[in-house]
């Protein structure tokens, strides 16, 4: 049987992958076994070893084996990122509602929907032409960590957009939560103690400084999730709902 062309076969092991990726983390739906997964993973692996110039920043195999970053750069946001205020009291809450009928030039009542604050850590994403190119901290509104290392070995997080219900946008900063839940903190911090070190005050500072470990035969770790919230745009730049 005549080999496929490397790579025309790299190109459908990375569709399939990300495929298998999406259906697991986003839809939780999986279509293959965990073997099966390991196995497209490591025939892309050793397609990529044989055939070096054929390695992508967005191949399913750049997330694994990297090692996340203590130390960071900075990047500048596009636009300034801001922060969620605070009402801590009813006087507040009231100026807060009073701000708001202003602004909409309303004399009536407004309905609010609220809901549980995920305390994690803001983070914006880069995408250009469907590929993350870069990944950031909130930090001071206008820069912020370069976290990009770490962003992805998050593996819900895309590393190429897909285009298949929607078009892919030339340029897009994508922002949103990164966060532990109680129970992968508390495994975090117990696996840390086994090892001696120190232990994380809370799962915002973890979800800040450890991502999830890779290596063949751990292509699915789960610590640490994410919520993307609508694209910004700046003229040059798209946004769509995530």
């Amino acid at each position: 049987m005549e080999r496929m062309d490397p790579e025309q076969r790299v190109a459908e092991l990375r569709r399939a992958i990300n495929d298998h990726n999406y259906r697991y983390y986003v839809l939780n739906d999986p279509l293959v076994s965990d073997q099966d997964y390991d196995r497209l993973m490591r025939e892309l692996e050793t397609l990529e070893a044989e055939y070096p110039h054929l390695i992508t920043a967005d191949s399913p195999t750049q997330r694994v084996g990297a090692k996340p970053l203590d130390e960071f750069g900075t990047l500048t946001h596009a636009i300034p990122m801001q922060s969620l205020a605070n009402a801590l009291d009813e006087t507040e809450l009231r100026a807060f509602d009073e701000r708001v009928r202003k602004l909409l030039n309303l004399n009536t009542p407004v309905d609010y929907v609220a809901e549980p604050k995920l305390d994690g850590l803001g983070v914006e994403l880069v995408y250009e032409n469907g590929h993350f190119i870069h990944g950031s901290t909130r930090g001071d509104g206008t820069t912020g960590e370069d976290v990009t290392t770490n962003l992805k070995t998050i593996r819900s997080i895309p590393l190429q957009l897909r285009d298949i219900e929607k078009p892919v946008p030339t340029l897009i900063d994508i922002r949103g939560e990164v966060f532990m839940t109680h129970q992968a903190f508390r495994a975090l911090n117990e696996t840390r103690e086994q090892d001696g070190k120190p232990l994380f005050a809370n799962p915002r500072n973890a979800a800040r400084r450890e991502s999830p470990s890779t290596g063949p035969g751990h292509y699915r770790p789960a610590k640490t999730e994410h919520i993307l919230l609508p694209g910004r745009t700046d003229g040059r730049r798209q946004s769509f709902n995530t």
